[in-house]
């Protein structure tokens, strides 16, 4: 690197983050506490705390401290299992070939949103038939719990310095040194703000009013969709093009369908309910 291009990369922040939080003594089975695995007991923490405030409230559609227990353990369950399958189903197939027992090491990253999604679209279906209890407001809970795992997802993703984001010149540019040293978009704090912060102010604003069945889930998943899209313009794309648009954008657009035909059908159900 010639002595211009030092001068410019000593203006943007390098990031020199270590992914475990803390270590334990040399000769314990684990070598330390990662801050991907907090980020995932900090989201399901959090969606615990909210359902048990809504379901206090009335606005949840869960019975007894059971009910909560059941559903949240059956969300970890989701995430966890749907997230890893969906990323060695949709990105990492050859890497699963090559070695198999990549599968179970989760706290290398590695875990795919949409594959999470089905994971956790499989917990609902689960529980409103187990509870006996309309399936879209399953769907709209789930939805309202699901954007702070996202938040704190995306925020361990820049922590371990993955899914870094596309070369550029602007001023809070950072320097993955995993990655070279250009100057990179932090892309996973963008997708930490549009898919998680945003969605769940949007979340605490709407779930609690008394809207019609699918209504939240529908307004969700179109916003998260729409965040993905945009925000995967500025993400390196490392699991290649389909149709011209990245792996994250293709994948993302089953859901803005889904989302819109929520939405179309809690409205004019409410239509047709107010006639």
């Amino acid at each position: 690197m010639n002595l211009a291009a030092v001068s410019a990369a000593l203006a943007y922040w390098v990031h020199d983050l270590d992914p475990v939080a803390f270590r334990f003594p040399e000769g314990w089975p684990l070598h330390g506490v990662h801050w991907y695995g907090l980020s995932y007991a900090a989201g399901f923490l959090v969606a615990a705390l909210l359902l048990a405030h809504w379901r206090r409230q009335a606005v949840a559609p869960v019975r007894d401290v059971v009910d909560e227990s059941a559903l949240i353990t059956a969300i970890m369950v989701g995430v966890v299992l749907g997230g890893r399958l969906g990323h060695v189903i949709l990105y990492a197939r050859d890497e699963f070939m090559a070695d198999p027992l990549m599968l179970f090491r989760v706290w290398q990253g590695g875990m795919a949103s949409h594959g999470g999604f089905l994971g956790v679209l499989l917990a609902a279906v689960w529980f409103a038939r187990t509870r006996r209890v309309p399936f879209l407001a399953v769907g709209d809970l789930v939805c309202a719990l699901a954007p702070a795992g996202l938040l704190f997802g995306r925020l361990a993703n820049f922590v371990n310095a993955e899914l870094v984001g596309r070369t550029t010149t602007v001023p809070w540019a950072v320097i993955f040194p995993r990655e070279g040293q250009e100057p990179r978009h932090p892309s996973q704090l963008y997708e930490a703000f549009g898919e998680g912060l945003l969605p769940l102010l949007w979340i605490l604003w709407r779930y609690p009013k008394r809207l019609p069945p699918g209504q939240v889930a529908g307004e969700f998943l179109l916003l998260y969709a729409v965040a993905r899209f945009i925000s995967e313009w500025f993400r390196l794309p490392e699991d290649g093009y389909i149709l011209g648009m990245t792996a994250g954008q293709f994948w993302t657009l089953p859901m803005a369908i889904g989302g819109l035909y929520l939405i179309f059908r809690a409205r004019t159900g409410a239509k047709d309910v107010a006639r």
